[in-house]
């Protein structure tokens, strides 16, 4: 596994289109050519697997001598289709490195979830859909709402807005500039001059407080937990008891409150560590899931990005 190449930033989107020879050399996470530079897109397939997965050099953001591996020359593709999914690298923290790009450089979609925070009162935070935006003029959104009833924002209140789109995770502050009740309501976001980039690494873990059932071993031994944070590979929570050896194979079950809704899961998970919680509380379990279905997947997703975005 190679050690993550800190000078590599998600790609622009601006920068790419079918039929075009790209101006610069496009990578994976762990500097792995994807695409060299002076190479012909040659399908939309192909394009927006260069936007999801793609990164390009950007030395100004480099800080350690590691750069990508040499590429092969002009013309070599290394084709999407043939890349399995990267395992996670090394990481010093949480979260990847923070770099900057244009609105217009995201590729974002009708609907996607926005989470706005009131920059005056952090407590205060809203859930809302995008509906579109115009380049250098306005972003517009679904009018906010708490408890089903439409909420009042005044002309020029700032917010930090905060969203996930396959790996990666935006952030922007803007103010809004106009609340429309008709037709029906939206709201005129300003349009952001930066947005921040952030890539989600499976690892990122959100802290949760959540009641877990617990099934290990065979014979099987239950439990109750409470998980104190959660990721896409794993959780670790808090039993009374020491309920297994490190090893062991069983099914943890939860509840979470993904995208709207309640959604229940039964996950098959494998007990990778066990020891007493600080200050002697109980034992401290660490869990990694197994075998997880797309559908779960999608739920998991869905959950911690909302508690992250929620939580900062």
């Amino acid at each position: 596994m190679t050690d993550p190449v800190v000078s590599l930033i998600p790609v622009r989107v601006s920068e790419l289109a079918v039929g075009k020879p790209l101006p610069r050399a496009i990578y994976d996470w762990h500097g792995n050519l994807l695409l060299a530079a002076g190479c012909v897109i040659e399908s939309k397939a192909q394009l927006d697997g260069l936007v999801d997965n793609g990164f390009i050099n950007d030395t100004a953001w480099d800080l350690s001598p590691k750069q990508p591996k040499e590429p092969p020359p002009v013309g070599t593709i290394r084709r999407l289709s043939s890349i399995p999914e990267p395992a996670d690298p090394p990481q010093a923290g949480n979260t990847g490195k923070d770099v900057v790009v244009g609105m217009d450089d995201v590729r974002w979609y009708v609907g996607e979830t926005l989470y706005l925070q009131q920059i005056d009162n952090p407590a205060i935070r809203y859930t809302v859909r995008l509906i579109g935006f115009v380049k250098n003029k306005t972003v517009l959104v679904t009018a906010p709402a708490l408890d089903g009833k439409l909420e009042f924002v005044r002309e020029g209140q700032t917010f930090i807005v905060r969203a996930f789109a396959g790996k990666k995770a935006y952030a922007f502050i803007t103010s809004a500039v106009k609340s429309v009740h008709s037709p029906h309501p939206y709201l005129h976001l300003a349009f952001p001059k930066e947005v921040r980039c952030t890539v989600v690494r499976r690892g990122v873990r959100a802290a949760v407080n959540i009641i877990a059932s617990v099934a290990l071993g065979n014979p099987e031994r239950l439990g109750a937990a409470v998980l104190n944070d959660l990721s896409m590979g794993g959780a670790s929570g808090t039993l009374k008891q020491a309920l297994g050896q490190k090893g062991e194979e069983g099914v943890i079950k939860f509840k979470v409150h993904a995208a709207g809704q309640d959604e229940y899961l039964s996950l098959k998970t494998v007990l990778r560590s066990v020891a007493p919680a600080e200050g002697g509380d109980g034992y401290k379990h660490g869990f990694e899931f197994l075998d997880v279905s797309i559908h779960e997947r999608l739920i998991l997703s869905a959950f911690v990005h909302q508690i992250l975005a929620e939580g900062e």
